[in-house]
C-alpha cells in the first residue's frame, strides 16, 4: 500500500484517517493542534511539521476547515515543500475558486489535484460511509478513486477541477434551506402542544420527509455544528454566478443570529433553539 500523509486530524478528519489505516496505508499525519489520538489510531505517526509530513509521500490527503485554513497550510507550507508527481486530494469544503487556483498551484509543481469535499457526518467519517463529489481530471480522479473507496458509501466525479466543491455548496444550499424551514414547524409543533414523538412518526413514512429531517427532527425534539460558514460560501458563489436566490436568502442572517446567541457550536439544533426562543418556548 502506499504511504499517505494526512493533513487535518479534526472531526471528519480522524475517521478518515482511520479508515485508511485498517485499509493498510502507511500514514504520517500534521494537524494543526496537535493532540493525543485514539487507540485505533496509534499506528498513525505524528509529524512535527507539514514539510516532514508530506516530505516523499505520493500522496497527500487534506481535511480542513475552510479556505482560510487552506490558505494558511498551502501558501505557508504545503506547496513551498510539495515534491512533484504526487497526488494531492483535498476533502475542504471551500470556495470553488479556491480549488481552482490551488489546482493550478499543485499542477505548477508537477503535481495533481482533486477537490473532493464530503457529506456526511462525524460517525459516518469514523465508520467509511461518506458520500464525496469530486472535481479534477478524470485520470486523477481514476488514481484516487481506490483510496476513497476505502472511507465511502458512494464515489462521485462531478467535472473539472472546482466542480467537486461547487456540487457541495449546491447541496448545503438544500440542506440550510431544509433545516430552517424545519425549525419553523418544530416551533410551529411544540407551540401547538403536538406530541413530537408522533409528529416524527409521521416524518417517518411521508414523501415530503427526508433522512436529514427525520434525523434532525429527533436530535431537535429532544433538545440535543454549525453552517453559517458554508452558507457565506453559497452566497458568494451565487454572487459570482449571478445567480439569484430569492428563496433563501434569509438563511444567513438566520445562522448568524444564531451564532450571536451562542449556539454556533450545535448543528441544526442551534437554528432551531433560535426560533424555539423567538416563539416564547423554552429551550433548555
Amino acid at each position: 500500500m502506499s504511504e499517505v500523509a494526512f493533513i487535518g486530524l479534526g472531526t471528519m478528519g480522524r475517521g478518515m484517517a482511520r479508515n485508511l489505516s485498517r485499509a493498510g496505508y502507511s500514514m504520517t499525519a500534521w494537524n494543526r493542534t496537535r493532540r493525543p489520538l485514539p487507540a485505533e489510531l496509534q499506528s498513525v505517526a505524528q509529524a512535527e511539521s507539514i514539510a516532514a509530513a508530506i516530505r516523499d509521500k505520493p500522496i497527500v490527503f487534506v481535511c480542513l476547515t475552510g479556505p482560510d485554513a487552506q490558505r494558511a497550510v498551502f501558501d505557508q507550507a504545503l506547496l513551498d515543500h510539495l515534491g512533484p508527481d504526487v497526488l494531492v486530494i483535498d476533502s475542504t469544503t471551500t470556495d470553488p475558486a479556491v480549488s481552482v487556483r490551488l489546482a493550478e498551484a499543485v499542477a505548477a509543481r508537477g503535481s495533481r489535484y482533486l477537490d473532493a469535499p464530503v457529506f456526511g457526518s462525524k460517525s459516518e467519517a469514523w465508520e467509511g460511509r461518506l458520500d464525496f463529489v469530486c472535481g479534477g481530471a478524470e485520470a486523477t480522479f481514476r488514481d484516487a478513486e481506490p483510496l476513497l473507496r476505502n472511507l465511502a458509501a458512494t464515489v462521485h466525479h462531478i467535472g473539472a477541477s472546482g466542480a467537486g466543491a461547487t456540487m457541495k455548496l449546491i447541496a448545503n444550499l438544500l440542506v440550510a434551506a431544509q433545516m430552517a424551514s424545519l425549525g419553523e414547524a418544530l416551533a410551529l409543533v411544540r407551540r401547538a402542544g403536538l406530541d413530537g414523538d408522533a409528529v416524527v412518526r409521521v416524518f417517518d413514512v411521508t414523501d415530503y420527509s427526508s433522512g436529514l429531517i427525520r434525523g434532525v427532527s429527533r436530535a431537535t425534539l429532544r433538545n440535543e455544528r454549525h453552517m453559517l460558514k458554508d452558507v457565506r460560501l453559497i452566497e458568494d458563489l451565487a454572487r459570482r454566478l449571478a445567480v439569484p436566490l430569492p428563496a433563501t436568502a434569509g438563511i444567513g442572517p438566520l445562522y448568524q443570529a444564531a451564532v450571536n446567541e451562542g449556539l454556533g457550536d450545535l448543528n441544526a439544533s442551534g437554528v432551531h433553539r433560535l426560533l424555539f426562543s423567538m416563539s416564547g418556548l423554552d429551550t433548555t
